[in-house]
């Protein structure tokens, strides 16, 4: 395929994608790897995995960055199943250079192009980026490109805002300087130079970020209930983001999935918002990063196996290091919220120099014990009782069973929920009062946290609908559905995935509903999240892995549309049954709920036709 050390005359992005890597893109803020930006390459072909090539790739990434006056910049490689992610860590204003020179020095360390021995290469021919067509040194060409993308203005202002502690927001069309209530925001064009800015007038808002793998909605909701309850400043102006959307005191602003950097900037350019709370999840974080500089408070919920095989991550631990992203932008004064029971995921933590809060089932569990002893904070249950624990002085949070996100005590994960949140609150500055008013109210109505172990109780039966989208959430939520039968009343499941899991993780939810003995399961599709799977393989692949696990054949039904297989279900419902529905797209939830509270209004009974 390549001759002479020369890439073949053929379009050069097919060549690249098919032969030399997979994917580069920009991280615009801290991530995985780095405390701040950086430039990051997958690789791809049959140097994918070389140990020589990696070297080379250093040496000549190395050389380049070192030449142009970032010292701080240090080459990393990160070894996956796939490959490795190749890693350029470079100043904000630098984004578009390194990537450049991330595709360049991993396409000579694959063969293109030559150098001598001492890394002073020399481009003779090939034009995989057209970069070197007027016959310039590579050298020269990337002095040209760092110049012209220095922003003098932007760099004036990112020092003078960085002087008086304002955060900025940047992406490719505006810069932002302070947040939400004290934000101001300009076109990239139109830029201000720092002697025009209103600097008095610029400040930050309170702001949480929530990640993890299960419960991470739930919490970035109740945490924004808590704060709208605190104080009269934040009633009707929090701003959070989720994979729900992007809300400013209840209204929305935008529908979809918004956990990423565009949601954190759209609600912190919004000049209603004093404060935030921002669900941080894993793909966004591994696509761009993180979109703000700093928080005052971060949880991560919880850690379980999904999404391997993407963007490096072939194990929990890799999931762990993803989460923990967030701990960059903490600072000394931030607090970072873990979930004790999570033991990776607290021995991870507890390596990083960090002020931590530690919440837990168990209020007695050593951890919890050891950082009260040494004046930390924590949450934990003893009995049916939530304490709060700030160095040795307790404060009772109520009984768990009188919460509404608790189902009566049943849905424990919720408590570990509710647990994240208050500690999160009290480092936001939440009164003890305005979190326990708030836990005894929030769940009350679908309203609070829609899509999310949401209770329908009538006709004797109860309907529960919920977002469990991996093995270990749809195993909670089984679960709290048995605890829930009455007398011979049965269980039955509404069972699909997204497309962007490989087929081990598919059969593997197939066997976590197999294993919790459903007494019916009807399988659905997600036309919306196929994301490159072909139509009715999702289904295939549930239906074979739950055969695979000994779940009886006559015990399956399929039925592709999600309305009407939630349909399908309640036809088929009797009293004590527990109908379990995790629905997976927006549109389909709303129209299931308006049907459930239908059915609720109506006084329908089974047996009847579902309308």
């Amino acid at each position: 395929i390549l001759t002479e050390n020369k890439w073949p005359a053929v379009d050069a992005i097919d060549v690249e994608l098919r032969l030399c890597y997979e994917d580069s893109r920009r991280l615009t803020g801290a991530n995985r790897y780095t405390p701040g930006p950086a430039a990051i390459l997958t690789t791809a072909g049959p140097d994918a995995k070389d140990a020589d090539s990696f070297t080379r790739w250093e040496l000549v990434a190395g050389s380049l960055t070192k030449e142009l006056g970032w010292p701080e910049c240090r080459p990393l490689v990160h070894m996956h199943a796939g490959g490795a992610e190749l890693v350029i860590p470079c100043p904000p204003d630098r984004l578009y250079t390194a990537t450049e020179i991330n595709e360049f020095a991993w396409e000579v360390a694959c063969g293109v192009g030559d150098m001598d021995d001492n890394f002073q290469y020399y481009d003779t021919g090939f034009d995989v980026h057209q970069r070197f067509r007027d016959g310039r040194d590579s050298r020269d060409y990337f002095r040209g490109i760092d110049a012209a993308e220095q922003e003098p203005v932007m760099t004036a202002l990112r020092a003078a805002a960085q002087e008086r502690a304002i955060p900025v927001l940047a992406d490719d069309d505006e810069v932002s300087l302070g947040e939400g209530a004290g934000s101001r925001t300009w076109s990239l064009k139109s830029r201000p130079f720092q002697a025009q800015v209103d600097w008095p007038a610029l400040h930050r808002v309170p702001l949480a970020l929530v990640t993890g793998s299960n419960g991470k909605t739930t919490t970035t909701r109740l945490l924004a209930a808590m704060l709208d309850g605190a104080a009269p400043q934040f009633r009707g102006r929090v701003g959070i983001t989720s994979t729900e959307g992007v809300q400013v005191g209840g209204e929305w602003l935008k529908r979809g999935d918004y956990s990423g950097p565009g949601g954190a900037r759209l609600v912190l350019r919004d000049k209603r918002v004093t404060a935030a709370v921002l669900e941080t999840a894993r793909g966004g974080i591994l696509r761009r990063g993180l979109a703000v500089e700093r928080a005052d408070a971060a949880i991560i919920t919880n850690v379980s196996a999904d999404h391997f095989g993407e963007y490096g991550v072939d194990s929990i631990a890799d999931l762990v290091d993803v989460k923990l992203a967030v701990s960059h932008v903490l600072g000394k004064d931030g607090t970072l919220v873990i979930n004790a029971d999570d033991t990776l995921l607290h021995a991870m933590a507890s390596r990083r120099p960090l002020r931590m809060a530690l919440f837990a089932a168990d209020d007695h569990h050593p951890a919890l014990a050891a950082l009260r002893a040494a004046g930390g904070m924590t949450c934990g249950g003893v009995g049916d009782t939530l304490w709060l624990s700030e160095g040795s002085e307790r404060t009772s949070l109520g009984d768990v069973r009188n919460m509404p996100l608790t189902l009566g005590g049943a849905a424990h994960y919720n408590i570990a929920n509710i647990a994240a949140a208050v500690l999160a609150a009290r480092a936001l500055g939440v009164p003890a009062s305005a979190i326990t008013g708030t836990l005894t109210t929030f769940g009350k109505s679908h309203r609070d946290n829609p899509g999310r172990l949401n209770r329908w109780e009538f006709a004797g039966m109860n309907v529960l609908v919920d977002y469990a989208h991996n093995p270990d959430g749809l195993a909670r939520l089984l679960e709290v559905s048995r605890s829930l039968v009455r007398g011979a009343g049965k269980v039955r499941l509404l069972l699909g995935q997204a497309g962007n899991r490989d087929d081990a993780a598919i059969t593997e939810l197939a066997a976590t509903a197999a294993a919790a003995h459903p007494d019916a399961i009807v399988i659905k599709e997600l036309p919306t999240m196929l994301r490159g799977r072909e139509p009715g393989e999702v289904p295939r692949l549930l239906q074979e892995g739950l055969l695979r696990s000994g779940f009886a054949a006559e015990r399956i039904a399929v039925e592709l549309d999600e309305v009407a297989a939630a349909h399908r279900l309640l036809d088929e419902a009797a009293a004590g049954d527990v109908i379990v529905l995790p629905v997976h797209q927006s549109k389909s939830r709303q129209v299931i709920a308006d049907l459930l509270d239908a059915m609720a209004q109506s006084g329908w009974r089974p047996g009847q036709l579902v309308p």
